[in-house]
Order: C-alpha cells, then sequence, then structure tokens
C-alpha cells in the first residue's frame, strides 16, 4: 500500500479536522475530511478508509455532555459500519473530543455490548485547562511490555503536548474497570511531571483517575487521549524551542500518527 486512507471525521462543532488531517498526511497518509452525514447517508463508505480519526472541537456545542451526541450518532446510526471497521483489523484514533466520543459510546475501553464503562466529566479546577503537559509513555523501549497499542510504538518515556479541554478528568465506571485497564496494558499515556514522576495538579490538568491521560481497547488498534499530538508534529510549535536548542526537527506527536500509518500500510 502506497498511503493508507484516513477518514476524518467532521460534524457541527469540530474544529481540529484539519490539523489532524495535515498531521496525518505529514506522516505519510491521504487524509479526507467527511461530514457525519454523508456516512450516515451512505454517500461516503468507511469501508474505503484504514483509519478513522476522530479529533477535537466542540460537538454539537457539547451539549448533555462533551462528545454525547456524536457518541450516540455513532452507536445507534452507524455501529454496524464501525463495527464490521473494527472487525476488519482497522485503526481508530479519538483525540480530546474524539476520546470523549470513544469513550461514551462504549468503543473504549471496549467491549461486545458497546456499553460505557468509563467516562470523561469536569475538571477538577472547574476551568478550561489550555496549556502543555508532559505525559509518561508506557510504550517506551525500556520497559518491559512494550506496550500493546500500535500507536504509541517507540515513543520516548515522556512526551511534551498541549491540552484544552474543561471536561478532561478520566474516571471509570467502578474499581474493576480500572483494574481490567492495567491487567491488559490498556493504559497508553499519563499525566506526569518533566522527569516522568507522577503528580497532582497543575502536572495532572483535569484531575483524572490514577493520572491516566490515554487508554487504548484491548487489540491496541483504538487510542483515545486527551491532549494534542497533531499540535505538536514540528518543533516549532514547542513553547520553548529557542531555549532548549531542540536539535530533531520533528515534535512529540508525529510519531503517534507515524506508527498508525505504518502499520496500516504493513498490515492493512
Amino acid at each position: 500500500m502506497d498511503k493508507p486512507r484516513v477518514c476524518v471525521l467532521r460534524t457541527a462543532g469540530t474544529n481540529c479536522d484539519q490539523e489532524t488531517a495535515f498531521a496525518f498526511e505529514k506522516a505519510g497518509a491521504l487524509a479526507e475530511l467527511v461530514h457525519i452525514n454523508r456516512l450516515i447517508l451512505r454517500q461516503s463508505n468507511l469501508d474505503n478508509y484504514h483509519i478513522l480519526a476522530l479529533s477535537g472541537g466542540f460537538t454539537y456545542g457539547d451539549d448533555i455532555a462533551a462528545g454525547k451526541i456524536l457518541a450516540n450518532e455513532l452507536r445507534h446510526r452507524l455501529v454496524e459500519l464501525v463495527r464490521r471497521f473494527i472487525q476488519r483489523g482497522k485503526l481508530i484514533i479519538g483525540i480530546c473530543n474524539g476520546f470523549q466520543v470513544l469513550v461514551k459510546s462504549g468503543l473504549l475501553p471496549g467491549n461486545l455490548d458497546l456499553d460505557q464503562e468509563a467516562s470523561l466529566t469536569i475538571n477538577d479546577s472547574a476551568k478550561f485547562e489550555d496549556r502543555w503537559v508532559y505525559l509518561k509513555s508506557p510504550g517506551h523501549k525500556a520497559t518491559k511490555s512494550q506496550t500493546k497499542c500500535v500507536w504509541t510504538k517507540g515513543l520516548p518515556q515522556v512526551i511534551y503536548l498541549p491540552v484544552a479541554h474543561g471536561e478532561g478528568k478520566f474516571i471509570t465506571m467502578d474499581n474493576s474497570v480500572l483494574e481490567r485497564l492495567k491487567k491488559n496494558d490498556q493504559v497508553v499515556f499519563k499525566y506526569s511531571d518533566q522527569k516522568g514522576a507522577l503528580s497532582d495538579y497543575p502536572d495532572n490538568p483535569n484531575g483524572s483517575q490514577e493520572n491516566i491521560a490515554g487508554i487504548c481497547d484491548d487489540t491496541g488498534r483504538i487510542l483515545g487521549l486527551m491532549p494534542h499530538p497533531e499540535r505538536h508534529i514540528d518543533v516549532s510549535q514547542h513553547p520553548r524551542r529557542h531555549n532548549e536548542n531542540k536539535q530533531n526537527t520533528e515534535g512529540d506527536g508525529l510519531l503517534i500518527f507515524r506508527n498508525g500509518v505504518e502499520y496500516a500500510k504493513k498490515n492493512l
């Protein structure tokens, strides 16, 4: 396969779709912005794509709860299409509002009935957090498990990405769900300090349970995270690029997109 095709889903209130598409194209894919109504009306065919991307924004004004309406559309109007997409081994990524959609649709953490087992709710600070954070990545090559998530292979132990959300506090329905996530290596990112140590606010911008910033499903092919990797794909986007004399021209987020693209090239 020369270039995997990416469906960047959009609807009313989506506002990070073009940046997400640009990140995928920089990573070597062919990305297309697709309005959800085109899938619902069968004017576009999800089967024609290898990766489904749910980008950030405020879909439907975040009425009811952040991402909830779009999550319901996936569950009740596109469920068979999405299930077939997953069963064929394809990839999904949800960023910020997209993560909220994946969790509230039941696609993450993932179960056969698509029951919602977790949520992303109002930040403990009770305000919109718009700044940069450090993330500890279990996918670092020095860790014992090498992480099952195909999106995070070979990431540095700590990466730096921006957040921009008011409802980013990750919580599970009960402790059994949390324990299952940890047992199955589905916790992909945790908020940390610059050295990778877990700590409270402001390093954890929202009060997420056990500092969880991103998770995958049990196949490792569906990833959701609150921080924005598409906003750090080039070193010029780093807020301290001059002070830290960055040698690498790529931003920390680009490898996430490249991992997805390379997996699709080899396996789909």
